[in-house]
Formats: C-alpha cells, sequence, structure tokens
C-alpha cells in the first residue's frame, strides 16, 4: 500500500475500528472511513494524536468535544485515532466525558496510511512516535486541510476560524 502526500491523500478503503459511547453503552464498529462519508452528507475531521489520558491528548479531544456543535453546524463528524486499545478509548471517554468517536489502530495501519509515525527526539533518545496532525475532508472525500505536528491547545479553535465561510 503506497503512503499518500498530502497532495494526493484520499479516505482510505479498509476497515478501522472505531469506538462510540451511546445512552451509557459502547458501541464497536469496524467501519470504512472512505464509505462511511460517501453515505453521508457530512465531511470528516481526521485526527490523530499520540496517547490517551495525556495531557495534550486530553486537552485536545475535550476542545473538540466542546466545540462538537459547531463542527456538525459546519457539517463535520469528528474521529479521533491513536494506537491505544479499544479498551483505553473506552476509559478515555468515560473519564473526560468525550462525545466524539476514536479509532483504535493498534495495528498502526490507518498511522501508516496517513504517514503519521516518525522519528522523534525523547529526552535525547531518538524513538518512533505518532505525529499529531489533523486531515480534514470534505463531503466528496477530498482533502481540503491538512496539518501535522500541530499543537493540541486551542487546535479547535483555529481549525473553526479555517472551517469557517
Amino acid at each position: 500500500m503506497a503512503k499518500p502526500t498530502t497532495e494526493n491523500i484520499s479516505l482510505p478503503d479498509f476497515p478501522v475500528t472505531i469506538v462510540r459511547e451511546l445512552d451509557g453503552s459502547f458501541i464497536h464498529d469496524d467501519i470504512n472511513l472512505k464509505e462511511m462519508v460517501a453515505n453521508t452528507d457530512k465531511g470528516l475531521i481526521l485526527y490523530f494524536y499520540p496517547k490517551d489520558n495525556t495531557p495534550g491528548c486530553t486537552t485536545q479531544a475535550v476542545e473538540f468535544t466542546t466545540h462538537l456543535n459547531d463542527f456538525d453546524e459546519l457539517g463535520y463528524d469528528i474521529i479521533g485515532v491513536s494506537r491505544d486499545s479499544v479498551e483505553s478509548h473506552e476509559k478515555f471517554i468515560t473519564k473526560h466525558n468525550l462525545h466524539i468517536a476514536l479509532i483504535s489502530d493498534s495495528d498502526e495501519k490507518l498511522c501508516q496510511y496517513f504517514d503519521v509515525i516518525k522519528e522523534k527526539n525523547m529526552y535525547g533518545k531518538l524513538t518512533l512516535g505518532l505525529v499529531r496532525s489533523a486531515f480534514v475532508f470534505n463531503t466528496d472525500g477530498k482533502l481540503t486541510h491538512a496539518q501535522r505536528n500541530l499543537r493540541a491547545k486551542g487546535y479547535t479553535e483555529r481549525l473553526l476560524g479555517v472551517l469557517k465561510p
């Protein structure tokens, strides 16, 4: 599978595991993002974050939840993606009362597709880590905005500024 560049990136055509909370119960579904967007009248904001329950990742997820209605009014669904397990996502959603869906990409297939795993320097040691990134697709599944190495705090408001007409 070829890795897309920012110029030719499209929604993937393979199943991913999504976790959602609905009326106090968790729903786990294998969905195809390309088909999901094709079958709705909404665009998609797909954002990648390193790890559940870490400060920056929590800030970002809570901000997306806070602004969920704003994004909905603009015609977008929001899905967060990390390499955490389904169980970790359930705890993260419960602990922070998140109202966004999360994808468990423990096999890194989606992360590799979007090329968000990069070498990082952590305390002088080189490691591979997930680079905080966001990709915005319109209702036709076409990429309209992408940002890598983004700063978590305040990102949702900056993104709203980009997306508002």
